[in-house]
Order: structure tokens, then C-alpha cells, then sequence
């Protein structure tokens, strides 16, 4: 059968774009894998995650050499770090990335790592630069807790209380923060206080032996 030549123009732009949607279809995905990787960590499955890891990074390292990298190369890229520990790694590819332009996601990212490295001080710019722009974004929550930690370790306690109840304002369900709450306002003099916060912490986790501990020494 002969086609005439607009039909055969459809019938070929018809099947380039098909074909170009089963390449994008197979085409690897970071995320994709970042996102498996996480969910094998959850459960426990950290060889499996460990491989998943290995396959984000190496995509994003694939897509920043052949001059394809986004953003988004970069935020599952530091996020992928960020889960392997690469603590230095995520810091100096957060700033690859921040060269280009400000992402937040990138920014709050830094910040932990930043933490972990015993920098607070570069990680408490890192927090409140992201809390400061997206005060209830998808980070904020941690962000705010980190920031509590920050203070907690600096023994400014007040300024802890804040950050750790901001924390638990946006995410009320994590009771480790609840039990950080805690422990600042016993360490201000805020016995009653710590107690209800101990007390919440347990509400979530009831076998929590640390906030069962510290609300019986804080009730003497």
C-alpha cells in the first residue's frame, strides 16, 4: 500500500514521537532509584539500598558529565550523599550546583551535611537560609530541628525551645523531638513544661527508654 506523502509524514512524526517516549520510558531515572534506595533503608534492606544509592549517583555523575545536569540532578544527587554519608561530597557538590542559581532543596541538604561535619555554624546559615525562604516548606520541619540541635549543643537553651517547637508544630508525630523539647526547658528550669513534652514523646513512643527516664527524674 502506498501512502501519500502527507500521510506518510504523519506516520513517520507519529512514530518518532512514540519512540521517543519509550526512550524516556527507559531512560534511567535518579530519582527513581534514590526513592527505592530510601525505601529499602526503611525496611531495613541496606545492601539492596546501598545498590539502589550507587545507581542515583553514578546517573547523576553520568547526566553533570555529558552537560545534561538540572537542579534536580544536583537535589537527588546531594540527597543520594547525604544518605551514603558522603558528608564532604554533598558540601561540594551543593556548591557546584549553587553556582547556577539558589535552590533551597540543595541549600537544607548542605545544612545537614554541614551538621554531621561539626560545622554549625555554616550548617545554622544553611537551616534558617532555607527556614527564612520557605518557612513551611517540604524540609522545614527539619530544618527547625536541626536548628534546635544547633542551640542545644551551643546551651542556648530558649532559643532551642523555639526551634524545636516550631519542629514539632509542623511534624507532631516524631517523638525523638518531643524528647529534645524536652530536655531544654529541664535544662531552663521548665520542669513542667519538659514534662509535658516528655510525656508527648511518650504518648508516640511508648517504650521511648530515654523520655521514660527523664520524666520520672523530671516529676521528683
Amino acid at each position: 500500500m502506498t501512502l501519500r506523502k502527507g500521510a506518510r509524514c504523519g506516520f513517520v512524526c507519529l512514530m518518532v514521537i512514540l519512540g521517543a517516549q519509550v526512550f524516556a520510558q527507559q531512560k534511567p531515572d535518579a530519582l527513581v532509584s534514590y526513592r527505592s534506595g530510601r525505601d529499602m533503608e526503611g525496611r531495613g534492606r541496606n545492601d539492596e539500598a546501598a545498590v539502589l544509592y550507587n545507581e542515583a549517583a553514578r546517573i547523576c555523575m553520568e547526566e553533570i558529565n555529558n552537560k545534561e545536569a538540572t537542579m534536580d540532578t544536583y537535589a537527588v544527587f546531594t540527597w543520594t550523599l547525604q544518605r551514603q554519608k558522603k558528608y564532604n561530597e554533598v558540601v561540594v557538590r551543593g556548591n557546584e550546583a549553587l553556582r547556577s542559581g539558589v535552590d533551597y532543596r540543595i541549600i537544607e541538604t548542605m545544612g545537614e551535611a554541614y551538621f554531621y561535619l561539626g560545622n554549625f555554624t555554616a550548617s545554622l546559615n544553611s537551616m534558617q537560609r532555607y527556614t527564612n525562604q520557605l518557612p513551611n516548606g517540604d524540609r522545614a520541619s527539619v530544618a527547625y530541628f536541626f536548628i534546635g540541635e544547633i542551640y542545644r549543643y551551643q546551651k542556648k537553651f530558649h532559643y532551642a525551645d523555639i526551634a524545636y517547637t516550631t519542629a514539632v508544630r509542623l511534624t507532631p508525630d516524631v517523638a525523638l523531638w518531643w524528647f529534645r523539647l524536652g530536655t531544654v526547658r529541664e535544662s531552663a528550669g521548665e520542669k513542667q513544661y519538659a514534662i509535658e513534652a516528655y510525656e508527648r514523646a511518650l504518648k508516640i513512643d511508648a517504650n521511648y527508654n530515654q523520655a521514660k527516664e527523664a520524666l520520672t527524674r523530671a516529676r521528683t
